[in-house]
């Protein structure tokens, strides 16, 4: 039996390996969308994960750190260590800002934390942990820093004593750890004429500067200007007790907003990334349509041309649905060339891109069978066509 598939295969091999090509780069580019997609949400949990934290306590009625803003004082964990089931807690503090390097500026998220508590990096690639109190910093190796470089972060040079690797922020961004003192500094703490015009104001203020009472005005003054504030306190739960308990508890006896660890992973995913999840979602969709358009637009044109050939193969008897499964082995076969095309430059240009591309093989497996589906309904308009034409045009001109 003649094969068409085969045979139209091998009279135009170029034409077809081109269409195959070009198709599995519109492939590749809907792999990339949804590597993307994955490196997002991976990149909003990696962190999480990384600080090992059971529950994270965050300013009442808020949805911490990440999502809105909390602060809350630097000695509430003290309260927090004396309830049931805490094992270790740490005060964190962290802030999205540009450091300076090498004259240059880089984006990062800078995290403080107490040495030797929770909250820092989880392992190192290079160095050594943070030692010193002050003016050390542990950085991610995405930010391009070495080990012994200088950087400036606000007002004050910290030394990279160390790097670690896929610490980064729901954003993205390479995270810097430092002394949680230093972070509270850069954080809350005003600049010189902030400073100056705030003390002009509450000396003017006859509510605070009462004559005879100077030490009201120095107190305040002393409260405005205090950096004692963190974002969140992480809590590790005994062996044995219940997280969720954990967290009840703190909400209900220190009037806090507590959340487990699997509840922040929900927060980040669903609220932080909800919005660039639809539109990427929108656009796979509207890439999904564009690649049917062009597969049944290409097999629909390639069996236009031959009108003969099929024209010959219904004069000596063939049967229509032996015509109709040559046109969609061909249309599976582009497909398949595509899929394996698109899934290396998929691969290929991954690690280009500044944000992290997550290639999943589920993904994969999942893209080629959508191909062929794809391909499969297709190919459906140059099937109809094929079995409409006339056996007469065989010996037509």
């Amino acid at each position: 039996m003649i094969n068409l598939a085969r045979r139209d295969v091998g009279n135009h091999l170029g034409r077809y390996l081109l269409t195959g090509f070009g198709l599995g780069l519109l492939i590749g580019v809907t792999l990339t969308m949804a590597g993307v997609y994955r490196g997002m949400v991976d990149d909003a949990r990696v962190l999480l994960r990384a600080v090992r934290a059971d529950v994270w306590v965050v300013q009442q009625n808020t949805l911490g750190p990440f999502a809105e803003p909390s602060s809350l004082q630097d000695d509430v964990y003290r309260g927090l260590e004396g309830l049931p089931g805490v094992a270790e807690t740490g005060n964190v503090a962290y802030l999205t800002m540009q450091v300076k390097h090498g004259g240059k500026d880089v984006r990062v998220m800078v995290a403080g934390y107490t040495p030797g508590r929770l909250g820092g990096p989880s392992f190192l690639v290079a160095g050594r942990p943070i030692a010193q109190s002050h003016y050390e910093a542990v950085a991610d190796a995405k930010t391009g820093f070495e080990v012994g470089d200088r950087i400036r972060i606000r007002r004050n040079d910290f030394t990279v004593v160390g790097l670690t690797r896929r610490m980064v922020s729901s954003g993205g961004d390479p995270v810097v750890f430092i002394p949680l003192k230093d972070a509270q500094e850069a954080q809350f703490l005003k600049d010189n004429e902030s400073i100056v015009n705030d003390r002009n104001r509450l000396a003017e203020n006859p509510a605070v500067n009462r004559p005879g009472q100077p030490g009201v005005l120095q107190a305040v003054e002393a409260i405005q200007t205090a950096s004692h504030r963190v974002n969140a306190v992480l809590v590790r739960v005994e062996e044995g007790h219940d997280s969720r308990q954990v967290a009840d508890d703190i909400k209900r006896w220190k009037h806090l907003t507590a959340y487990t660890s699997g509840d922040m992973e929900d927060i980040l995913v669903a609220k932080l990334i909800a919005t660039a999840a639809k539109q990427i979602a929108l656009f796979l969709i509207i890439l999904a349509v564009v690649s049917a358009a062009i597969v049944a637009f290409i097999i629909y044109t390639m069996t236009l041309g031959k009108i003969k050939e099929i024209a010959v193969l219904k004069l000596i008897g063939t049967r229509d649905r032996t015509i109709a499964a040559m046109i969609m082995q061909e249309a599976l076969g582009l497909g398949v060339i595509g899929f394996f095309v698109g899934k290396f430059a998929a691969t290929l240009w991954a690690p280009v891109f500044p944000k992290h591309v997550l290639l999943e093989t589920n993904d994969a497996m999942r893209a080629f069978v959508i191909t062929l589906v794809i391909c499969a309904l297709a190919s459906v308009l140059a099937i109809r066509a094929a079995l409409h034409i006339d056996p007469a045009e065989a010996i037509g001109g």
